[in-house]
């Protein structure tokens, strides 16, 4: 199972208390597919001789020794100081991604804090991990997938317990789950969908080592496929397209032009309300102007006594009289 967080910076962390040094390389290697360690630490109490063999492994790998000292016989001392450093990782905000290299189930609840943060947790433990710790974190690596090889010395009780998973039911629900009409699923898709469900799936656990989810799906004779690589499409054979999709599209496609339409007539009704209103308004207020007017011109004679008629000026005209001179006698 690849994913696309090759730019993820991880911080790789080991309990060396519960994880063979045999597997040193191959966790390395393995988170090397997911993003760049950039943080590479085991804990452990380095004063204990069980420890020889990764002490011999640091430099050869880049590792960094945390010692933590048992303080008291029958208590792990080193799980606490783990959790410490990773919250003090956490904090810093300097990885995008844990990996925590250990089988115990006292890290379970570290998984579930890292997560619910918003970091990706990969866990990589071997076959005894039980079932809480597994689905705690966004993947689960099986170590012994990564060796090729098998669990020596784990017990027939614990093997028992592992969680088997129904690998026809668990693809014929993640291809239903991303599928598109036509019953396609792609091949990257299908792949986070299983592990979202599953983070324990890994396709070497059904198709043997070096196997690729494109392998395994090729050879389930439920399903079938097209195309290659990253294209690589997958569906359920037999599988038919819904024959009321294409109706139901076309009944959406439609439901906006109608709303449209209503929503057009109803603003076309608001504006012609508005120009009604506006041309009453206008109206009304042209009659207002006129009654005022005629009132007002009603008003004027009472209001201001008419002025008296000017008199005509009178003009005298002057009559020049002549007086007769009396007549002489003999004139």
């Amino acid at each position: 199972m690849e994913f696309t967080g090759a730019a993820d910076r991880i911080a790789v962390m080991i309990d060396a208390d519960n994880t063979r040094p045999s597997y040193a390389n191959e966790v390395l290697s393995e988170v090397a597919k997911y993003g760049d360690p950039t943080i590479r630490r085991v804990y452990g109490d380095w004063t204990n001789p069980h420890l020889t063999q990764w002490a011999r492994k640091l430099n050869s790998l880049g590792l960094r020794a945390m010692h933590q000292n048992a303080y008291t016989s029958g208590k792990n001392s080193t799980d606490l100081a783990l959790v410490i450093d990773a919250m003090d990782l956490l904090y810093d905000g300097n990885v995008e991604a844990f990996a925590l290299v250990t089988s115990d189930s006292d890290f379970t609840s570290l998984a579930h804090r890292l997560r619910e943060s918003g970091k990706k947790v990969y866990v990589l433990g071997e076959n005894k991990a039980p079932e809480s710790l597994r689905n705690a974190c966004d993947k689960f690596i099986d170590l012994a997938v990564v060796t090729d090889r098998d669990d020596e010395d784990t017990d027939d009780d614990e093997a028992e317990d592992t969680p088997s998973i129904n690998l026809q039911s668990a693809l014929t629900r993640a291809v239903n789950a991303v599928s598109d009409d036509d019953g396609w699923a792609l091949l990257p898709a299908l792949g986070n969908q299983l592990v979202r469900t599953h983070p324990s799936f890994d396709a070497r656990n059904f198709a043997g080592p070096g196997a690729r989810l494109s392998t395994l799906v090729t050879a389930q004779p439920y399903l079938e496929t097209s195309g290659s690589g990253n294209q690589l499409l997958v569906r359920l054979k037999g599988a038919k397209p819904a024959a009321k999709t294409a109706p139901k599209a076309r009944t959406r496609k439609s439901q906006p032009k109608k709303e449209v339409a209503k929503a057009a007539a109803k603003t076309s009704e608001k504006a012609a309300e508005k120009a009604a209103e506006k041309a009453a308004g206008k109206a009304a207020a042209k009659t207002s102007e006129k009654a005022a007017e005629k009132s007002t011109e009603k008003s004027a004679p009472t209001s201001a006594p008419a002025s008296p008629p000017e008199q005509p000026v009178a003009t005298t005209t002057l009559t020049r009289r002549t007086r007769k001179k009396p007549s002489t006698p003999g004139s």
